[in-house]
């Protein structure tokens, strides 16, 4: 995957409707604060482990302007052009962990109209290829305890899992290996 700033795949999903997947770009910026505008609290709640009304332009820029190396960001969308929406992302923050291998920290979002289709799993697949190819060996994510659905992506993903319970907080570990 030599230039990861056009990635894009087409994605089927469960209720046979079709969407992208494909690197988030830098003029995103609208179509992602107008995706955040839709979720509902529970959901900004889930990713940010706070409640926010807003994205900052700080945030903005992190989430548009990646070097698609150590920070990587997919977007899930429908339509095109003027009239694409964006209705669920991932992305990844690779660093160097104490024993010498190559971590990311892993988080996703998904439009609550769309939840349950396999945009996640859809999302992880396509980042743990990704993961691979630029030798991360492990994903960690951070999932409170009752959100159920995005610990069962995990879980289903077919990667090596384990878990941690501290309080109300999942320590994920998903490692990456050398499978599919």
């Amino acid at each position: 995957m030599a230039d990861l700033r056009n990635f894009s795949a087409l994605e089927p999903l469960r209720d046979g409707l079709t969407v992208t997947v494909r690197a988030v770009r830098p003029d995103d910026k609208d179509k992602i604060v107008a995706a955040f505008q839709a979720l509902e609290p529970a959901s900004v709640y889930a990713r940010f482990f706070q409640h926010k009304s807003e994205l900052t332009a700080e945030e903005l820029r992190e989430a548009t302007e990646l070097d698609f190396e150590n920070d990587v960001a997919l977007v899930t969308t429908l339509g095109q052009g003027g009239r694409e929406t964006i209705i669920g992302g991932a992305r990844y923050s690779a660093f160097a962990e104490a024993d010498g291998q190559r971590a990311a920290e892993i988080a996703f979002t998904v439009e609550e109209d769309y939840q349950g289709q396999g945009i996640a799993s859809a999302l992880l697949r396509h980042l743990t290829r990704i993961g691979r190819e630029r030798k991360v060996t492990r994903f960690r994510a951070d999932v409170l305890a009752n959100n159920s659905a995005m610990l069962g992506v995990f879980e289903r993903s077919g990667l090596p899992m384990s878990a941690r319970r501290d309080s109300e907080v999942i320590h994920v570990i998903l490692d990456l290996g050398e499978g599919s």
